[in-house]
């Protein structure tokens, strides 16, 4: 029988996936009190964001399946591209410069140990 997972998605969070992979190297496979401590001392936006989905999966193992607390740690962690926001700049002459507002998916499972 599979252990079970508990798992937690932030969709269409403003920020790239690439900047948000940087952050999820630093926590998977690390323990869920561990990666929340990396977390909350990185000075980057993504790790704000990726705090709140760690947070919100280990309450889910809590609350859905009853798991302990103490002894999850994060099973995966990945970030998918969201829709791009298609925008316009405008410049000199009467003309415009397209760019892209990326979004990602954020998601992060937690397991027991």
């Amino acid at each position: 029988m599979e252990k079970p997972v508990a798992k937690a998605i932030a969709r269409q969070v403003r920020i790239s996936p690439t900047k948000v992979r940087q952050i999820l190297t630093l926590i998977r496979g690390k323990d869920a009190g561990e990666a929340m401590t990396i977390l909350r001392f990185s000075p980057q936006k993504a790790a704000r964001i990726v705090y709140k989905v760690l947070q919100s999966a280990v309450a889910n193992a809590e609350h859905n399946y009853g798991m302990d607390t103490d002894k999850l740690h994060v099973f995966t962690a990945y970030a998918d591209q969201g829709p791009s926001m298609k925008r316009f700049r405008p410049v000199s002459m009467g003309r415009a410069h397209p760019y892209v507002h990326r979004t990602s998916h954020v998601t992060v499972v937690v397991a027991e140990r």
